[in-house]
Formats: structure tokens, sequence, C-alpha cells
């Protein structure tokens, strides 16, 4: 099963919180992972993939990337909401100083693109750590990038999302699903599936439960490709649109468990790639209380 947490973290602390996240979160894709059954890509063709890093959360070795991301404007980028959790960063997002983005580098070892510091974070009022449903998180950059860097996302009923289109997922990491881990940028080829293959897989048990109003189903029909821990955050593109980020799901490339993406054309805020782009750092007005969330048998696993 897909662990919850991000990615790997050093030390004994990091033992300790790693131990905590899998016992207590969904599946988010952790962060450690990268794109199963994959192959290299350059960040040149694909500006638009992101890496959120902090050093001094995960280590250096890997720059310390423990996500992905998407650039959907100039001084935004889309990730999952798990991914910005206490479970993953040990705290707020604001609480990690050397928490950014790093942009137009294919190989994480190297100095070449960008690497970004965060303003501000928004996270989806909606998104329910129960299920997953609504993994959805914008990260304001200090900076802005180059206009080419940016990504234009499917709306509701884009051809984009039908069954059985060619789709792409990107992401750094464990290209095995067994800790083989790379630090260049790569990506496997999908589909968009039907709705009911991810009910099936997902009917609410132990492995979680599919929400098709919200997420997204893709993966291989045959097993083998997909996103795995580490990954989570990550694009799925098809078409040249954005049409899902890598949220959860139960093992890595198997035929039965397809990906669970976030539905880009049911979360994310309408007026956030228009200019002047909106200020999503404000936290909105609080309503009222939620009751806990519950979930059959277990929580999904998070990539």
């Amino acid at each position: 099963m897909r662990r919850p947490i991000a990615r790997a973290m050093t030390g004994v602390l990091g033992l300790v919180s790693a131990a905590a996240g899998v016992l207590a979160a969904p599946a988010p894709v952790a962060a450690d992972s990268v794109i199963v059954g994959g192959e290299p890509v350059e960040v040149a063709d694909t500006p638009w993939v992101v890496a959120l890093s902090s050093r001094d959360r995960f280590g250096g070795t890997r720059a310390g990337q423990f996500c992905g991301g998407v650039v959907v404007a100039p001084t935004r980028v889309l990730t999952a909401a798990h991914c910005l959790g206490r479970e993953v960063l040990g705290g707020a997002p604001e609480d990690v100083p050397d928490f950014k983005v790093i942009a137009g580098r294919t190989e994480l070892t190297d100095q070449g693109g960008q690497e970004i510091g965060i303003s501000g974070t928004w996270v989806n009022p909606e998104y329910d750590p129960a299920t997953n449903a609504g993994d959805l998180a914008v990260l304001t950059l200090r900076s802005a990038l180059p206009s080419s860097y940016v990504i234009g996302t499917a709306g509701a009923g884009d051809a984009a999302y039908k069954p059985g289109t060619g789709a792409s997922v990107y992401g750094w990491g464990d290209t095995t699903g067994n800790g083989t881990y790379a630090s260049s940028l790569r990506a496997a080829r999908v589909q968009v599936l039907e709705d009911a293959a991810c009910e099936r897989a997902y009917p609410g048990n132990a492995n979680g439960e599919y929400l098709a109003a919200v997420m997204l189903c893709a993966g291989d029909p045959l097993g083998g490709k997909d996103a795995c821990q580490g990954d989570s955050g990550g694009p799925l593109v098809a078409m040249g649109r954005l049409i899902g980020l890598v949220s959860w799901g139960s093992g890595c490339g198997e035929a039965a468990n397809p990906g669970v993406y976030t539905r880009i054309s049911a979360v994310l805020p309408p007026d956030l790639t228009k200019e002047p782009v909106p200020d999503l750092t404000k936290e909105p007005a609080p309503g009222p209380a939620k009751e806990p969330a519950s979930r059959p048998a277990g929580k999904p696993a998070a990539r």
C-alpha cells in the first residue's frame, strides 16, 4: 500500500515521524518515490514540472525533494494538499525555512534551473485527509517564472478526461517501488480509465474509497506503469493539458489497483490562472466545525 509520507525523513526523529504518518494519515503518494515503468525526460520539454524541496527536512542527497508540483501561472504552483501536512513537513509550511520549489532542473543534483522560495500557501478548504478528496494546494512563489513554464488546465467536459485517452505522469524518485531512487525526472505513459475501474479497486474498504466527483482514475490496464511513493502532487497531463495531480492508491503499477488523481476540473479555483492572479494566500473564513471524518477499515494510501 502506498504510504502517506511524502518522503523518508532523515535521522531518528524522521523515522519516528514517518512511522506516525503511516499509522495516522490516508495515503497521499509519498514523496520519496518516483515513476514506476517510466523513462527519462528533459525538463526543457516539460518546464511546468517542478520539485518541492527542503534539505533541512529530507536531506541533501536528492536536493531535499519530497513531492512534485506543476506551474499553472508564473507565481503559482499546484501540488497535493497532503504534501503540506504536518505528517510530511513536521509542522506548518511557514515553519520550514528552506521550503522551496525547484524549477528548470532535470537532474536534482545539478546546479541548473532555479530554487525559489515560497511566499504563501493555500490548502483547499474542502480537502478531507480521511479520504484525500479535494487533494489540492497552491504555492505562491517569491519570484515569477517565465510564462513559458506555465501549462494550461483542462476544464469540465474537456476531451482530455475521456476514458482511453493517453496521458503522462511525471516525477522524481523510486523507479521500482523497492527503494531504487532516481534523481532525474521521469515520466510514465498511462491512460485515463473509466471511473468504474477505480470504484472496483477502492469501494470504501481498507484500500480507500474512490469518489468520482473529485478524483480521476488513470493507469496501465496491464499494470507496470504508475506513479508511486514520492510522486505526490506531480502532474498528470493529457492532450497537452493538466488533468490531474498524483494523490493516492494501493501498491504501485498493479493492474487491479490504478492510480487515483485529484480531478483538476472539479477542485481548481476557477480564477486561479487569470491575470491578475487572485490572492489565495489568505485563509478562508472559518465555517462550522466539521465532524471528524471516518472511513470503513483504513485510509487510502497516499503517494
